[in-house]
């Protein structure tokens, strides 16, 4: 993981040590940290008021607090930062959490509407955080089943199935009244024309259609085709345009449970930014720039109202093939260690997932 420019440079190694038993210490209890527990539970070798004086430093670096009804510290964004990069440990997952997630995995085989469901929660039981995930989307998606289904005399609903899931409607306008059969029929001639075709290849088979109509004269049930095909192709376009198509998330009460957030709305306003798909897309897209597991702490979030939590993600699949987002949401007072290594782990069974799909 990149070192971030901003942050202040290598501590001394005592220093490390009690920043460090501080930040674990804080993660567990969620109570401000003071010297004389310190001392007494991590067994530092040196004396509270040792620990004092390099608290009251490392609080002058910017990277612990001190909060006003408390004689304690505890970390602060820059704090978590620097134990990130440079003081935590990495961890694997314990074998069996590995063979735990992996059985789970193996329970939906390769049906991929269900992975980004399945990752969400595991990631969430495993954490004890919020998992989220988004589906994993081509870059350019391609069709697999058309269906018009008659709504009254003058409207049809257009059902649009894609390949990678996803499922999409729209109303379609009637000039004439049509019968269910009628649908049926062009429904059936549609999914033997676009199946399998990408946005663009819509796109041609729709100019056929406009220089048929013009050669033969714009008849009924062929302006009904080509209205039905220009939406398509609208609604495939949208879809290819989006970074993001949907957001899911696990886990919420996990992290309602944590004293951050007691008699808040915060945690509302946390996830209705998470419906953002713009926000989302965009995280997406410096995910798939810098590889790995990225970490945003607290006040490093775009968004004002992020700025208590922090999020671990990963992208997952294959560029040029799919590519989604996996993570983990949580107070910024995170066990970061196990987040990343299990977002890690649960990213990598997606690559295998999106690999077989589009092998």
């Amino acid at each position: 993981m990149a070192r971030r420019k901003d942050r202040p440079g290598p501590l001394e190694p005592r220093s490390e040590a009690i920043l460090r038993a501080i930040i674990e210490e804080y993660v567990v209890t969620a109570a401000p940290v003071g010297s004389m527990a310190l001392v007494a539970k991590h067994r530092l070798a040196v004396s509270p008021a040792t620990v004092r004086n390099v608290m009251a430093e490392l609080e002058a670096a910017g990277l612990l607090s001190h909060p006003h009804t408390s004689a304690g510290r505890v970390p602060t964004d820059a704090g978590y930062r620097l134990y990130v990069e440079s003081i935590a440990e990495a961890v694997s997952l314990a074998p069996v959490e590995r063979l735990m997630i992996r059985h789970q995995f193996g329970q939906v085989e390769f049906a991929s509407e269900q992975w980004f469901r399945l990752a969400a929660a595991t990631l969430a039981g495993a954490t004890r955080a919020a998992g989220l995930a988004t589906p994993a989307k081509p870059a350019s998606c391609r069709v697999r089943r058309i269906d018009l289904v008659a709504n009254g005399i003058r409207t049809a609903s257009l059902v649009l199935v894609l390949a990678e899931g996803a499922v999409k409607q729209a109303l379609v306008t009637l000039d004439t009244p049509v019968t269910q059969p009628d649908l049926d029929t062009l429904s059936a001639r549609l999914n033997g024309r676009l199946a399998g075709r990408s946005a663009r290849q819509v796109e041609t088979v729709l100019e056929q259609i406009r220089v048929a109509e013009t050669a033969d004269g714009a008849q009924p049930a062929g302006s009904l085709e080509k209205r039905v095909v220009e939406r398509i192709g609208t609604l495939m376009r949208d879809f290819d345009a989006a970074t993001v198509e949907d957001v899911f998330s696990e886990g919420l009460l996990n992290v309602m449970a944590a004293p951050e957030f007691a008699q808040s709305d915060k945690l509302r306003r946390v996830f209705s930014v998470l419906q953002d798909r713009h926000y989302i897309g965009a995280l997406a897209r410096r995910l798939a720039s810098g590889g790995d597991v990225r970490v945003f702490i607290g006040h490093e979030n775009a968004h004002e109202e992020m700025h208590d939590v922090s999020l671990v993600l990963a992208s997952y699949g294959r560029p040029g093939r799919a590519t989604g987002v996996i993570g983990v949401l949580g107070p910024t007072r995170m066990a970061y260690p196990h987040a990343i290594s299990t977002v890690r782990y649960v990213g990598g069974l997606m690559n295998e997932l999106v690999d077989h799909l589009y092998a």
